[in-house]
């Protein structure tokens, strides 16, 4: 039997999240199902495992909570987000959500997306560097989420500030503290004046819509959104949007710059670029770790896991598995690979993933007619810390 003694792995240790590959190499190699008795909770790291539990809600649960230090037994905190729910009221409202992301509507928005992407990577040209993740990465997806629900231009930027905040974590804690948690109470405040003004004054824009939308319940009975539904929706759409599209294109800057040679090759052929995406969310996925609750006993790798037990599922160790990619450390833009979980997977694979990836192609496209090449100011850079998103909050390059 392998001596696992000496491994350990936690979501808020800042110094494995730094670089957990090596120590998600050991978990997936000696304790595929890794337990952690200080936090209590269970851990699955291979891609088979992460893959079946997504495709597997009713054993593994989302009603609990998806963040490791808000789960309980209580599924009550849910209180009608998409994320915290499982069928049938997931799937009700899921497809309620889908109307606003159609492949018709995702395909418009390439043109502000791509106009957005000028504005901001034009206005630095001539200073000789600025901040990738800053001035362009972080500001783009907030922006074009923003943009789509119709959260006024004037407020768009403190929007942004405050989407930030909630994802602070603070040690031993993590997002349980008062600047989280004054950031989540701000946010809902504004959006549900949104809300109550949309319902008021109807727009054209998608907060109007959520007001507007209607379901069915379990009885047949057809209605509108209720007003916690509604900001629920836009609350989930508008952080999930902003977030992880953000650390995908500091993970590109920092990433592509240790490639010059990939990097010159998409400047030299720009229809590499959505393979090149692919390859980016595999390789440093922005939301490495989701957490679900056990809602039944499932015997896995020859342990037994109670219902009500945590397990966080690693998306971020299953794609550098090598049981599912050939020489997973390699960071490889022509690397062919059916699919990966950097989006989750099943019933909640990301329902923003279209824009997600129209986003990151677009940014990747007009970054590198820009600058075909720069360097990064490594001393310089600013990591965010999260349990359930890791990437940068700062990355500084100086075109060359």
């Amino acid at each position: 039997m392998t001596d696992v003694t000496d491994l350990y792995w936690d979501p808020f240790d800042v110094e494995l999240d730094n670089d957990p590959y090596g120590v998600w190499r050991r978990m997936r190699d000696d304790a595929p199902l890794y337990r952690n008795e200080r936090f209590d909770f269970w851990a699955l790291s291979r891609y088979d495992d992460v893959e079946r539990a997504h495709r597997d809600p009713s054993t593994f649960s989302s009603a609990h909570g998806t963040v490791l230090e808000l789960m309980g037994p209580e599924s009550s905190l849910a209180g009608g987000s998409l994320i915290f729910l499982d069928p049938p009221d997931h799937t009700r409202l899921r497809s309620l959500v889908s109307r606003a992301f159609t492949p018709r509507r995702i395909a418009q928005l390439e043109v502000r997306i791509r106009e957005l992407c000028r504005e901001f990577l034009d206005a630095p040209r001539g200073n000789g560097s600025f901040d990738y993740v800053q001035d362009f990465g972080a500001r783009l997806p907030a922006l074009v989420i923003a943009s789509l629900l119709g959260v006024p231009l004037a407020d768009q930027q403190a929007v942004r500030e405050q989407i930030d905040l909630v994802f602070h974590i603070e040690p031993g804690v993590g997002m349980i503290n008062d600047v989280s948690f004054g950031a989540q109470i701000w946010l809902w405040e504004y959006l549900s004046a949104q809300m109550e003004e949309r319902r008021r004054s109807p727009r054209d824009d998608m907060l109007t819509d959520l007001g507007r939308a209607e379901i069915t319940d379990d009885d047949g009975v057809v209605r509108t959104l209720t007003p916690t539904e509604s900001t629920h929706f836009a609350n989930l759409l508008i952080s999930a949007g902003t977030e992880t599209v953000a650390k995908l294109l500091g993970w590109a800057a920092v990433t592509l710059a240790a490639h010059p040679d990939q990097r010159a090759e998409l400047v030299a052929d720009p229809a590499l670029v959505p393979n090149a995406i692919e390859e980016l969310l595999r390789y440093e996925a922005p939301s490495p770790v989701q957490g679900r609750w056990t809602h039944a006993d499932v015997e896995l790798h020859g342990e037994r896991l109670a219902a009500g037990s945590k397990v966080l599922l690693l998306t971020g160790s299953a794609g550098r598995d090598e049981r599912k990619y050939a020489d997973p450390d390699r960071f490889d833009i022509h690397r062919h690979f059916d699919h990966h979980v950097s989006f989750g997977y099943g019933i909640h694979f990301c329902i923003g993933a279209a824009l997600a990836r129209l986003e990151g192609r677009v940014a990747l496209e007009e970054t590198l007619q820009r600058y075909p090449e720069w360097d990064v100011d490594h001393d310089s850079c600013v990591r965010m810390h999260t349990s359930t998103v890791r990437g940068y909050a700062s990355v500084p390059i100086t075109p060359t």
